[in-house]
């Protein structure tokens, strides 16, 4: 029988279905692994921007994560949107109680559209809570100055930044996506002993909401599976780059990535 393997979302929900648990379940599921959530905040969004957001109560996302956990089991997980340092506090904590060792976290601080989903009171946490209990963290280049506190404008800077993230704050790997740095788009991975580039074509789309969720939780699925960690990767950056390259064209701001691409291409 074919193994069915496991990952958990724990993030906000994207009502219009680009960001956030959507497209990590989405994600799962296109690459063949089952997926769980537990919903940290419930957002009123679209590709036009975020219109609002409510918070779930600790409680709720308590019983989530046990509810899963102790029942169906957990191959792999990651965070995405943890507004406050209670939540992420909880969360680093259950990382912790139910020994789960791949854990990718995607710090979650600003949406497509420009609004702030971390609290400044939350940076603190983020950085000395959930960092150290992850496998692997996925910033882009904003979110690892603000994590680093340092001024990322080379490729150079990146492998600093990275290898901060490790080495300072204690995860066991990061890579720094360079989506947001001119050219090619190259992303920096340090796993505490050597560096891996990680490049592709730049497509010229205004349609790349849910590019963080969609890559972090494609990297989620290959280690639940039990893939090494360059080789999740490598897939991940194939899976993004699909499905940006396959626009939707949905919305009249910036609209979802294809997460259909990918397994499309592959079946041909």
């Amino acid at each position: 029988m074919t193994p069915i393997y496991k990952a958990l979302t724990i993030a906000g929900s994207d009502s219009g279905g680009g960001a956030g648990i959507q497209a990590d379940l989405k994600t799962f599921q296109m690459l063949d692994v089952y997926g769980m959530s537990a919903i940290t905040a419930v957002t009123a969004q679209n590709t036009l921007g975020v219109h609002g957001i409510y918070d779930i109560p600790l409680e709720g996302i308590e019983k989530q994560l046990d509810a899963v956990i102790t029942d169906i089991g957990v191959d792999a997980a990651k965070t995405g949107m943890l507004s406050q340092p209670q939540v992420i506090e909880l969360v680093a904590a259950k990382i912790k109680q139910y020994g789960i060792r791949s854990l990718v976290v995607d710090p979650v601080m600003i949406a497509k559209g420009g609004a702030s989903l971390l609290a400044d009171n939350a940076q603190h946490a983020l950085r000395t809570l959930l960092l150290p209990v992850a496998a692997v963290v996925t910033p882009n280049i904003p979110e690892a100055e603000v994590i680093t506190g340092m001024s990322i404008t080379t490729l150079e800077e990146m492998k600093t930044a990275a290898q901060r993230i490790v080495e300072q704050f204690g995860a066991g790997a990061a890579i720094v996506k360079g989506g947001h740095m001119a050219g090619e788009p190259t992303d920096v991975l340090y796993d505490g002993r050597e560096f891996r580039l990680y490049q592709a074509e730049r497509y010229a789309t205004r349609h790349t909401h849910g590019t963080g969720c969609t890559f972090s939780a494609a990297i989620t699925a290959e280690l639940a599976k039990g893939r090494p960690l360059a080789e999740a990767v490598e897939t991940a950056k194939q899976f993004i780059t699909e499905a940006i390259r396959n626009e939707l064209g949905l919305g009249a701001g910036h609209g979802p990535t294809n997460h259909w691409a990918y397994s499309r291409r592959t079946n041909r």
